[in-house]
């Protein structure tokens, strides 16, 4: 996007006033969306963007500033107004930029941007025939295809040779939401897989009619679902998205942009137990073609797999290059931000509970009596404390070791804490579930994950009586 004479040049401009370090961030992006309503197309649209994003760094200061102008009178101009925050002599000159190998965790062939429009929109219409004929009180059914794709520059710098790292970011994801209607009410389902992967992992890979029939389902069967029962009982969660609770409430205070701080609750734990012994997990950006997955991070950093928890006790943290200063550790490949217009921070990427050893029905045969958590809905959570609340979307009551009727209205409460040290089940059924994380940076898309585990005993809100 430009040269390396020009990054050399503007690289040296930012520095000129004391800064340790300066990068780059480059970036063309050109993402695709089209929504149907009820078999309809809505919208759809294929905007076309590009930037540069520059960051400063002294010591622990930091100044960031972005242009949507690349040209060299531009890009200077924005490294003279950012070094103008400091006022100490030159450190150091970059005297050239080298190009690093990165290995490529990502690999695409059948590209999503290269398929016929027709040809999408027609898979989107057939998912959307096959929720609306599961059941005539759908009334609504939306469905969607977001495809987004982006090509990085990154110039870095802390010493007279810089760095240059480039990189090409494809994903596509699925939307699927269905709406019931009946005489207790409204009740939605979703459903959105996605992957760094091509045409064929939406057509072939995965089986979107099971998966849009059972969108269909749920939302009927929650029609007529209870209203569940509240108090402290036993919790069965369901493998896959059912690590949304982990990420929230968990891993977000394990990013080094609240621990470097002491702003989580998780700021002092390495080396100390912080979950039940059951407990290990992982942020993986390596996994390959995965949502989550990366070559490279927002930083120039190759994407790793970093250990989090090993048997209960906290043996890491995600760390960018800024927080790791303030830890005195060295970056992990988990600095992230959503386009050039975000100053990049520690994010999650592919983050997840490890597989156990027990088997998930047996979990569910040695539960006499508790509640069933298929699926997640929305949620909050305060890193600072841990404190969480997040509502089921899927429910159900466990009765003799037997997963029984559906429950509405079902809200787990607790801190990160407790449910790590509540959770005495692990089972080997590993899955990943993708979303879109919001922070500091931005919007990522991240994978959540776990397989089936089993909390002793935790708070469970809802409307319902006394589960007995």
């Amino acid at each position: 996007m430009i040269s390396k004479s020009l990054a050399i040049k503007v690289l040296n401009a930012a520095l000129a006033t004391g800064g340790d370090y300066a990068e780059l961030y480059l970036e063309e992006s050109t993402p695709e969306i089209i929504m149907l309503e009820n078999g309809h197309v809505e919208s759809a649209s294929s905007p076309q963007g590009y930037g540069c994003g520059l960051r400063i760094l002294c010591g622990f200061r930091s100044v960031y500033g972005y242009t949507s102008d690349l040209s060299a009178k531009s890009l200077l101009a924005l490294a003279e107004k950012l070094s103008a925050s400091y006022a100490e002599p030159r450190k150091f000159t970059v005297e050239k930029i080298v190009s690093p190998r990165v290995k490529k965790n990502i690999n695409i062939s059948d590209h999503v941007r290269d398929v016929p429009v027709d040809e999408k929109i027609n898979y989107l219409k057939e998912i959307s025939g096959i929720i609306s004929a599961v059941d005539p009180r759908i009334v609504r059914v939306q469905t969607g295809l977001s495809a987004g794709y982006k090509k990085i520059e990154i110039y870095n710098a802390e010493g007279p040779v810089g760095q240059h790292f480039s990189n090409e970011e494809e994903r596509t994801r699925v939307f699927m939401i269905a709406m019931a209607a009946g005489e207790n009410g409204i009740e939605t389902s979703f459903s959105g897989p996605g992957a760094s992967a091509g045409w064929s992992y939406f057509t072939n890979t995965i089986d979107y009619k099971a998966i849009a029939k059972d969108a269909g389902e749920k939302a009927i069967m929650m029609l007529t679902a209870d209203e569940c029962p509240s108090g402290r009982y036993t919790v069965v969660i369901k493998n896959g998205w059912g690590g949304v609770l982990f990420h929230e409430a968990c891993g977000h205070p394990l990013e080094a942009s609240s621990t470097s701080k002491g702003l989580s609750v998780f700021s002092e734990s390495i080396g100390k137990p912080i979950a039940s012994p059951c407990v290990s997990a992982w942020d993986d950006g390596t996994i390959a073609n995965e949502w989550g997955s990366d070559n490279i991070d927002s930083e120039g950093v190759p994407t790793q797999k970093n250990e989090l928890i090993r048997d209960g006790i906290c043996v890491g943290f995600m760390i960018d290059r800024f927080n790791g200063r303030r830890l005195n550790m060295a970056p992990n490949g988990t600095s992230r931000r959503q386009s050039y217009k975000y100053c990049p921070t520690s994010r999650m990427s592919n983050t997840y509970i490890a597989a156990g050893k027990d088997d998930p029905e047996q979990i569910i045969k040695d539960t006499p009596l508790g509640i069933y958590v298929a699926n997640f809905g929305g949620g909050s959570v305060d890193p600072t404390t841990g404190e969480f609340n997040f509502s089921a979307s899927e429910a159900y009551i466990i009765r003799d070791g037997k997963i029984c009727e559906p429950v509405k209205g079902c809200t787990l409460i607790g801190t990160g804490q407790e449910v790590l040290m509540q959770i005495d089940r692990v089972g080997n059924d590993l899955e990943l579930g993708q979303g879109n994380c919001g922070a500091a940076s931005g919007s990522v898309p991240v994978n959540v994950g776990q397989p089936t585990i089993r909390l002793k005993e935790i708070t469970v809100g809802g409307r319902g009586g006394k589960l007995e």
